[in-house]
């Protein structure tokens, strides 16, 4: 669909390429395509789970430095908006999301793998947000999401030392979710993504929105959040085949109705 991203759909499942060599530099084009197609993927009934891919080489190297550094404060204070919300666009797909990672997710790259759902990396992987060592500081979420997926202690650490981490680290603090060999990532993506295809979309799109949104909330909000999202899946035909299913002891099936 774009120059650099592209939508590729099978089985229900959707995959957002990235492909701009040779280290998919995530200048203002990339992240502007990156948000147009997630919000396609997020819009089309036929897709009920999506994988981000950088390919074989690399997931995302991050920003484009050369093009960030002529930029002023009064460039940037506009940009930077921009850039959050194309992330954001990734984070808010309604649908399961995994990042499949191969050799560098570093700054924008570990941000863009940050909006997803689940993490499946290569042995080989690194992550990181070395924006520090520019005088800099993660622009695209690396500061709110960081935290909440490995705790505010261990994310400064990797802040405020800009250090790259490995796979087998990364797997150990939670930055990501699992670790095969470097030619098996798709695969083992694909495989993880076809588990959550075969559900009901309906259920699923309000499962992830009463946890994403009830973490952000109190406690009492997330659960008024929560019974509202149960009860409305009581107007849907999933949830009525579902019940029907387990009173009959056969297996659902489910249309995303």
């Amino acid at each position: 669909m774009g120059e650099f991203v592209r939508v590729e759909i099978s089985e229900h499942i959707a995959t957002i390429r990235l492909d701009r060599p040779k280290m998919n530099a995530l200048n203002r084009q990339v992240q502007e395509e990156i948000a147009e197609a997630a919000r396609l993927v997020d819009a089309d009934p036929g897709t009920h789970a999506v994988i981000v891919y950088g390919g074989e080489r690399v997931f995302a190297a991050g920003a484009d430095v050369k093009e960030m550094a002529v930029m002023s404060y009064a460039d940037m204070a506009v940009h930077s908006r921009t850039l959050q919300d194309c992330f954001t666009a990734v984070a808010r797909i309604g649908k399961p999301v995994i990042a499949a990672i191969t050799g560098y997710a570093l700054g924008g790259g570990c941000e863009l793998a940050l909006c997803a759902d689940f993490r499946v990396a290569g042995k080989s992987a690194k992550l990181g947000q070395p924006e520090i060592t520019l005088g800099i500081i993660p622009g695209a979420g690396g500061t709110q999401r960081l935290p909440r997926l490995v705790g505010p202690a261990k994310a400064k650490e990797l802040i405020f030392t800009g250090r790259h981490v490995d796979a087998a680290e990364a797997l150990a603090i939670g930055l990501v979710d699992r670790v095969v060999p470097d030619g098996e990532v798709y695969t083992a993506a694909l495989e993880l993504a076809a588990t959550f295809a075969k559900g009901p979309v309906a259920a699923v799109r309000a499962a992830k929105f009463a946890i994403d949104h009830g973490l952000e909330t109190d406690l009492d909000t997330g659960l008024e959040i929560e019974r509202l999202q149960f009860s409305g899946l009581f107007a849907t035909q999933d949830a009525r085949e579902g019940m029907t299913a387990f009173a009959e002891k056969r297996r659902p099936d489910f249309t995303g109705h």
